[in-house]
C-alpha cells in the first residue's frame, strides 16, 4: 500500500524546487498535486515541479515538433503529504478498521493531526 497516491497534494522537501516565490516575492515551500506514481521505482510526478525541456521530432505531418517543457519524476522521499487539517507537511501512517460485514481494511492517516485520508 502506497503512502502517496495520485491526486494527493504534496510539499517538496528537498531539491532545486524546494522553494518558490509567491505573488509577494517571498520564498515559500513548493506544493503540487501528484499526477503519476511509479511505485516500482519509488518515483512521483508532481504538477509544476522538476520541469525539464524535451526535444520532440514531428512524427506525422499534422503533429508539431519542437521543444516542450514537462514535469520529470522525483523520488518519493523528496516529498511529504500536505495535512488537510493543519495545511503543513505530515508523515503518513496506517490504521486498521473493520467493515460492517466483518472484513478488515487499512486506511491512510495523517500523523500530525490524525485525519483519515482515505474513505
Amino acid at each position: 500500500m502506497n503512502k502517496i497516491k495520485v491526486g494527493d497534494t504534496v510539499v517538496v522537501t528537498t531539491g532545486k524546487d524546494k522553494l518558490t516565490k509567491n505573488k509577494k516575492g517571498e520564498l515559500v515551500p513548493t506544493t503540487g498535486k501528484v499526477l503519476k506514481v511509479d511505485s516500482k521505482n519509488d518515483r512521483v510526478i508532481v504538477e509544476g515541479v522538476n520541469k525539464v525541456k524535451k526535444h520532440k521530432k514531428a512524427k506525422q505531418q499534422d503533429a508539431k515538433g519542437g521543444i516542450f517543457e514537462e514535469e520529470a519524476a522525483i523520488h518519493v522521499s523528496n516529498v511529504m503529504l500536505l495535512d488537510p487539517k493543519t495545511n503543513k507537511p505530515t508523515r503518513v501512517g496506517f490504521i486498521e478498521k473493520t467493515h460492517p460485514n466483518g472484513k478488515k481494511y487499512r486506511v491512510r492517516v495523517a500523523k500530525k493531526s490524525g485525519t483519515v485520508l482515505d474513505n
